[in-house]
């Protein structure tokens, strides 16, 4: 089925099959909701008085390796985008490739940083030729559902944020024509926060701003810079994200809703980001870094109308209520809320040291040099992504062990397997204790996430970068371990015989396994890791994010359907300090608070 006119920016309203249109959009990844709840948060969104859904989408997701695509399962996009269609959604698809996101290099694929010349977002040959053979793929999946073959897909974003970013003045109508020219024919947006608006528009795109206040008159700039045209917030910030070390961000919900407010009785358009966060599962996280490095935790809660676990929160009723008054029919009923479970504290029954488990990772490489983890010759030689990385050497002496600022992230230093130390960026020498003969030094260096804002992104390569020295000297004579801990290697060291059930002495770090028995349907859970240091967590094989003792997060969140009904096989990755359980609830913690609204912008970055 084909329709004739699809959103139109023309005059100071947008149309939409030539009548006037009103965006009332929200955020929801669906890489970062279960697909088993796709359905119920774009219900809440229905229900709510929203009326498009807007999603990025991330490329390392789907081209994990190069050439190497994955749109299934919890990645299919075209299900997603139909399962908004049956909602009676209509969608905005902001595909990037550069998407922000608080994920790992804001979307692109790690592989891209294994050329050392690569300069990413730009119209450099290297990214060009890997953005137009996505571009094919991701294209093919998209096209049948744009608006005027039938599909729900009114408009696509270009890029994200690039005004602040502005490295390549050819690099925008480069991905115009990347759309255009594979026969995207919908409306085209950019948006921009306040800083990157003033960066030249193109011909027949459409911009758009992101912000939180209302400060600067920035909409009033919009409509200067664009007269007779439509008016939209494209990213309104109702929440923030977290790092780790710091306060949970809130944004108020009544000083939330005057803005919103403030926003429609202009008649402006608008799309909450989030309007549900959820969780950035895995090792996806990304990080910030405007003078210092600052990893992003795993719950993308964001303080958003609907919670990470899907709770219909404060915010949530006070913007339905707004909304209802924006529609001439009465909203649909809010869906019942999933219910959740405090399981029985679990106990650990079998670990496994780390030193114990190489063997079930891909064959070591040997280097006279250290070679960071975007070049190891791993996963068919597009490197190592994500996770932690092993190097070992031999040392003859003790001394000063100096990093030279090459660790990225984070490194524990071990003389003959016993734990000396860290290495971080602010801690970049150690003492190393004397001894006999030849000895091994192990550095297990953990990529906490790379930088998905700014300019650093070409630099965001992981591992050991860079020399080591020993009292001067750069070590040499590297075995390096690949320890991405995908599901492939949880599953050989499930079924390893090699765990010990002697639980007084467990080597750190180390893999500590416990089982959850689930009587009846598996509902959703909070896993609690008071008592435990740092690692991750893995259940029934899926990871689940990482724990950090220093906090916000001190839980994970667990969605029922990754349970089954009887046994589950519950691993704690556990860096530094591990107890001997493992705890549930039914509510996150978020501990203490910092409110957004209070802080200048500036500060948030």
């Amino acid at each position: 089925m084909s329709r004739v006119e699809g959103l139109r920016a023309d005059s100071p309203q947008f149309t939409l099959e030539g009548e006037p249109f009103r965006i009332l959009g929200g955020s929801i990844h669906y890489f970062r909701v279960p697909r088993a709840y796709w359905e119920d948060r774009l219900l809440k969104m229905r229900a709510c008085g929203l009326n498009t859904l807007t999603t990025y989408v991330p490329w390392n997701l789907h081209e994990p390796e190069r050439g190497t695509f994955n749109f299934q399962d919890q990645l299919d996009l075209r299900a997603y985008v139909s399962l908004a269609a049956e909602m009676g959604l209509w969608v905005i698809l902001r595909p990037g490739p550069y998407i922000c996101a608080e994920w790992d290099l804001g979307g692109l694929p790690s592989w891209l940083l294994q050329d050392k010349n690569i300069q990413l977002r730009t119209t450099y040959p290297g990214f060009v030729d890997t953005v137009n053979l996505y571009f094919d793929k991701l294209v093919s999946v998209i096209k049948p559902m744009m608006f005027e073959e039938g599909g729900p897909i009114i408009a696509v974003q270009l890029e994200n944020e690039y005004g602040s970013y502005a490295k390549d003045e050819r690099y925008m109508p480069f991905i115009k024509d990347c759309l255009q020219s594979r026969g995207i024919n919908e409306l085209l947006l950019t948006s921009d926060n306040w800083e990157g608006l003033r960066y030249g528009g193109m011909e027949g795109v459409l911009k758009t701003i992101n912000l939180q206040r209302l400060s600067f008159g920035a909409i009033q700039c919009l409509a200067d810079m664009q007269p007779q045209k439509p008016l939209m917030v494209m990213e309104y910030w109702c929440g923030w994200f977290d790092v780790w070390g710091e306060h949970h961000h809130v944004f108020h919900a009544e000083d939330m809703l005057a803005v919103v407010s403030e926003i429609l009785e202009r008649g402006v358009s608008i799309n909450l980001y989030m309007f549900h966060g959820g969780t950035s599962f895995g090792f996806m996280n990304g990080a910030m870094d405007f003078g210092t490095y600052k990893p992003q935790i795993t719950s993308y809660d964001y303080d958003a109308p609907l919670a990470e676990a899907g709770d219909c929160t404060t915010k949530y009723q006070l913007l339905r209520n707004l909304f209802s008054q924006y529609h001439s029919e009465p909203l649909p009923e809010v869906p019942s809320p999933q219910e959740r479970r405090a399981y029985d504290a679990v106990v650990i029954q079998q670990y496994l040291s780390l030193w114990d488990s190489l063997h079930f990772t891909e064959k070591p490489y040997r280097s006279e040099r250290p070679v960071n983890m975007e070049n190891l010759p791993v996963n068919n030689n597009n490197g190592q992504s994500y996770g932690y990385t092993l190097y070992e050497t031999t040392i003859t002496c003790g001394g000063a062990l100096n990093s030279r600022n090459s660790i990225r992230d984070r490194a524990l230093v071990f003389v003959d397997r016993q734990c000396v130390g860290s290495l971080d960026y602010k801690i970049q020498e150690l003492t190393l204790p004397d001894g006999q003969g030849d000895r091994t030094l192990s550095l297990l260096v953990e990529n906490c996430g790379r930088v998905n804002y700014g300019k650093a992104l070409d630099e965001q390569r992981k591992g050991i970068v860079g020399d080591i020295v020993l009292n001067h000297t750069p070590l040499r004579g590297f075995t390096i371990f690949c320890l991405d801990m995908k599901p492939g290697f949880i599953k050989r060291l499930t079924n390893s015989g090699q765990w010990k059930s002697d639980l007084k002495t467990p080597s750190l770090p180390g893999f500590f396994q416990a089982r959850l028995h689930v009587d009846g349907p598996p509902r959703d859970t909070f896993i609690r890791l008071s008592g435990w240091g740092k690692g991750a967590v893995f259940v029934n094989g899926q990871n689940l994010g990482r724990h950090w003792l220093i906090g916000p997060q001190n839980f994970l969140y667990l969605p029922g359907p990754w349970l089954r009904s009887g046994e589950n096989q519950i691993i704690v990755f556990e860096e530094q300090k591990a107890d001997d359980k493992i705890q549930f609830a039914e509510n996150p913690e978020h501990g203490k608070t910092t409110d957004v609204y209070k802080l200048p912008f500036c500060t948030l970055l």
